[in-house]
């Protein structure tokens, strides 16, 4: 993705702009036009702002409130500088008068409150008139820059909720009792905008921003592809095999599925549909496969980190209990592809296509800063951020031994920068996600929440989690997984932990259901990149898509229901039966879905494979015999027919 918005000359455009696909689907891709002098000091300004990051979370021991105002103030600050009041053709290094307006107004703000932090903190309550005023101000600054750099959705939420506050939500009779109550709660309190999310993306998200930003410019990104090409590329339907490993790849750099569509998705949909796949299974397959980036360890997004801090356990705990959901979630969309491809006779790569394996693997060098990222995380011998840290220094030095990518000065620099702006969006998302789950709080809305939830599911668990699934899904539709995550961990994990899901299992299951919003019609963005891109039906990629990633709708109902998947009191017996059952459930799910195996499916066939892969879901005995029974059943007739469809023929 470019740092800045460019202007290009119609005449040397490619038939397929992939800025403007990611202008259009991806609100972090609309920004302003810089150039020249400007452009440099808007470049040094964000790069500053990634060292002002780095030197705050690992050698400061600033007191909270300090910290972290003074990060939203920054954030703030070159939000504006970055993103425009709205989409549309740009003027080049032009910023209206109101938007520097509302950028000193809530830049000042929060430095208000970082630079009299100790006098706030220790005047209780009692607030003058001219500070609520400000923290009015700091409120509405911090969330137009969200509704540019994220969306409407969510602002709509946190405005209905506050405003559910300020007539109904609170007990105080007058409305300036109740206004200046909720600014002191969501502006001037750790329960608000200071709250959990911003916290944990200042003091880790951060610094693993910075790290894909460097890790993009060691060219790991194109070997991921060529790698994926010579492995898989060859067998049959081989382009649509490379979309799902070099995204569950990518997954491991970068948390954005827009991104990763449009990223990976240059590359493999062409192929897709130039070896016979059609352009909505191309877009399809490449938009599932890049969703799964968020669920895959070791970098997972940036509501892994903050899951770790809702949970209360080590990041590396929640990475090592992530992999085999993972897993499954990536073998079911590989199944889905594979059928496919053997349903319409599709081939692989050439020979002549296929990059050299042995060249390549003398490039696995890359691949050491994520190495020593995981060990590092993994040993709990450094805390995150300085890892994180130690890995960018290693991203530099491994980038010296590629000729082709070797980083210079100017790199790190332009690196920095892009850190700094990939910032932006992920803080003003937790800074919004803060308002939404103090207010939730603050009226005791969620309280009111999970009573209601936990008395219409009554004491079946199924129903409990498929009600959550739906809030989980709809609100994610508008909402980014970071802010959507918060608000889910807010409300409805705690009416899970009640049902008997243990904690981890609960929020898992929260988080995996806010990604596949991203598939998910009618506001599939990752489905519409794709299709985009393959010049594609959006909706029918949408539909195809969320069928393609069935596993993402199976995999947390497994582990939810049996959190022997994750790790939880288990045995290693437990963990490889649960491996075997939901493979076979995921597998006879895709292969009703697609109406083959060995060839076409008749109608019961399908009927019984549904069934049976269904059955896995729910932990038993007797629904996994019965399951396992019913896929091998399936299979026995595929083989059966073959067989004698083969004997008529000779």
């Amino acid at each position: 993705m470019a740092l800045f918005g460019k202007k290009k000359d119609a005449a040397v455009q490619e038939p397929m702009d992939l800025d403007a696909v990611m202008r259009k689907f991806d609100r972090e891709s609309n920004t302003r036009i810089w150039e020249g002098k400007p452009k440099m000091a808007v470049t040094c300004i964000l790069a500053v702002f990634s060292l002002f990051c780095i030197y705050v979370t690992l050698f400061t021991s600033w007191l909270e409130e300090i910290r972290l105002t003074s990060f939203v103030a920054f954030i703030i600050f070159i939000g504006y500088l970055v993103f425009p009041a709205r989409k549309g053709v740009q003027k080049v290094n032009h910023i209206p008068w109101y938007d520097i307006v509302l950028m000193l107004m809530g830049t000042g703000a929060f430095l208000y409150y970082t630079a009299n932090a100790m006098t706030i903190i220790q005047q209780g309550s009692k607030f003058e008139v001219y500070q609520i005023i400000i923290g009015i101000m700091g409120i509405i600054s911090l969330m137009e820059v969200c509704r540019r750099s994220v969306g409407i959705p969510i602002l709509v939420i946190a405005g209905c909720l506050v405003a559910y506050a300020l007539i109904w939500g609170l007990a105080n009779p007058s409305l300036w009792g109740k206004l200046n109550y909720t600014v002191r709660y969501l502006f001037y309190s750790k329960e608000g905008i200071l709250s959990t999310p911003i916290n944990v993306c200042s003091k880790f998200i951060v610094v693993f921003i910075i790290f894909g930003a460097f890790l993009e410019r060691t060219g790991i990104g194109e070997f991921f592809i060529n790698i994926s090409n010579a492995i898989v590329g060859g067998f049959s339907g081989g382009p649509a095999k490379v979309a799902v490993v070099v995204s569950a790849m990518e997954g491991m750099v970068s948390g954005s599925s827009v991104a990763n569509t449009v990223g990976s998705g240059s590359v493999t949909i062409p192929l897709m549909k130039k070896t016979g796949y059609k352009p909505e299974f191309a877009a399809a397959s490449e938009a599932a496969a890049s969703t799964g980036g968020q669920i895959m360890p070791p970098i997972m997004g940036a509501a892994a980190f903050l899951m770790a801090d809702y949970v209360g356990v080590p990041y590396s705990n929640i990475v090592v209990r992530a992999i085999l959901p993972a897993v499954l979630y990536f073998a079911g969309i590989f199944i889905a592809v594979h059928l496919e491809a053997k349903k319409e006779g599709l081939r692989g790569l050439t020979k002549e296509e296929l990059p050299r394996l042995k060249p390549l693997l003398k490039q696995s060098y890359l691949l050491l800063p994520l190495i020593l990222l995981v060990y590092l995380v993994g040993t709990s011998q450094r805390s995150i951020q300085y890892a994180a840290a130690i890995a960018i220094i290693a991203a530099i030095v491994v980038s010296l031994f590629n000729k082709h990518n070797r980083i210079t000065l100017g790199k790190i620099w332009e690196a920095l920068a892009a850190g700094g702006q990939g910032m932006i969006t992920v803080a003003a998302a937790c800074g919004v996600a803060g308002i939404i789950a103090g207010t939730i709080t603050m009226t005791g809305l969620a309280n009111m929440m999970i009573n209601g939830i936990v008395a219409l599911a009554g004491n079946q668990v199924i129903i409990a989690l498929f009600l959550t699934m739906l809030c989980c899904i709809v609100l994610g539709m508008g909402v980014p997984t970071t802010a959507n995550y918060c608000i889910m961990a807010a409300t409805c994990a705690p009416i899970l932990v009640r049902m008997g899901v243990p904690t981890i299992a609960a929020h898992f299951f929260v988080f995996y259901f806010g990604i596949v919003a991203d598939l998910t019609p009618p506001v599939a963005l990752a489905a519409y990149a794709g299709a985009a891109i393959a010049q594609a039906n959006p909706m029918k990629t949408a539909f195809t898509a969320t069928k393609l990633a069935i596993g993402a709708f199976i995999v947390p109902y497994v582990f939810a229901l049996n959190p022997a998947m994750l790790f939880v009191d288990t045995t290693v017996w437990e963990v490889i039966l649960i491996c075997i059952t939901s493979f076979a459930g995921i597998f006879g799910v895709s292969a009703a879905l697609e109406g083959w195996i060995l060839h076409h499916m008749r109608w019961y066939e399908r009927i019984l494979s549904a069934a049976g892969g269904l059955m896995l879901i729910y932990p038993g005995l007797v629904t996994d015999t019965l399951g396992l029974c019913l896929v091998a059943l399936v299979l026995v007739l595929q083989i059966t027919s073959r067989k004698k469809a083969a004997a008529q023929t000779l």
